[in-house]
């Protein structure tokens, strides 16, 4: 493992699972909070993440295949090949027993995580989780879309997107060549692809049951790729007390819309 910190006390090291390099932040004291990223991963460290680490000690690892990691979702074959990668990372990130939060493809994750290993995990938080399909309400197929179109699904609030998944600075604080943060990108894009083509359900339905955590949902009431009706077929199926909270002018990545109306939904579920 190797490890770094900048000068806003933002740490940075590296953990080896499925034989490759992922990277883990953490930033804060106090009691662990993991969060596990969703579709295009969390390239920067971003304002959720700093006003998280005011009360706990965050700690964001990188999902196989996203920014942050090597490209070991090329490894990943099966559903339960990601549950167990995803539960090498908690342990390898220090996360094991921790409260957690999963926003859209590490919320359906976190979920399955929480179903097959339920000592893994405490309290969780899923904003706007992949994992259910109902013929009623469809989704729609993401990833048949053009890039821009991609971008509009994501995200309600206008340059949001753009301002969070600009290409990220490396160490040396000079940016990334463009050519060389696409290629991040397509990668990652593919690796969610594998996960969650084409519409995000891996039989998660017949395993929520087993999720006894207590668990908020968190849902972008503007959400175009999966109804905030879906909060509640969520909540149905867990069989740990559950919570939903809407964010008003927020997308599928909620936490990307509006990072302080979820920084106080999860503040004050997490007990500060």
């Amino acid at each position: 493992m190797s490890d770094s910190a900048n000068s806003n006390g933002l740490k940075t090291s590296t953990v080896m699972v499925n034989g490759a390099e992922h990277r883990v932040w953490e930033k804060g004291s106090g009691k662990a909070l993991g969060f596990l990223p969703g579709i295009g991963g969390r390239p920067k460290w971003l304002p959720l993440f700093d006003t998280l680490a005011e009360h706990h000690r965050v700690i964001v690892p990188s999902l196989p295949g996203f920014p942050g990691a090597d490209p070991s979702h090329l490894s990943i074959d099966d559903n339960s090949d990601w549950v167990c990668a995803c539960l090498d990372l908690i342990e390898q990130a220090g996360l094991s027993g921790a409260d957690m939060i999963g926003a859209c493809l590490g919320g359906s994750l976190l979920a399955d995580v929480a179903a097959h290993s339920p000592a893994s995990v405490g309290r969780l938080a899923l904003i706007a989780p992949f994992g259910l399909y109902r013929n009623a309400e469809p989704l729609p197929d993401f990833f048949a879309q053009i890039f821009p179109e991609q971008k509009k699904l994501l995200c309600h609030r206008d340059g949001a997107f753009d301002k969070a998944f600009a290409a990220p600075e490396d160490s040396s604080d000079h940016s990334i060549d463009k050519e060389e943060w696409d290629i991040l990108r397509y990668r990652g894009m593919e690796a969610a692809a594998r996960y969650l083509w084409p519409f995000g359900d891996r039989g998660l339905e017949k395993r929520l049951h087993r999720v006894t955590q207590d668990t908020l949902l968190v849902w972008g009431k503007e959400d175009r790729i999966i109804p905030p009706s879906y909060a509640e077929a969520f909540a149905e199926g867990i069989a740990g007390t559950t919570q939903i909270e809407l964010i008003d002018n927020a997308g599928h990545l909620a936490d990307v819309d509006q990072p302080d109306a979820v920084a106080k939904v999860l503040l004050k579920y997490f007990n500060v």
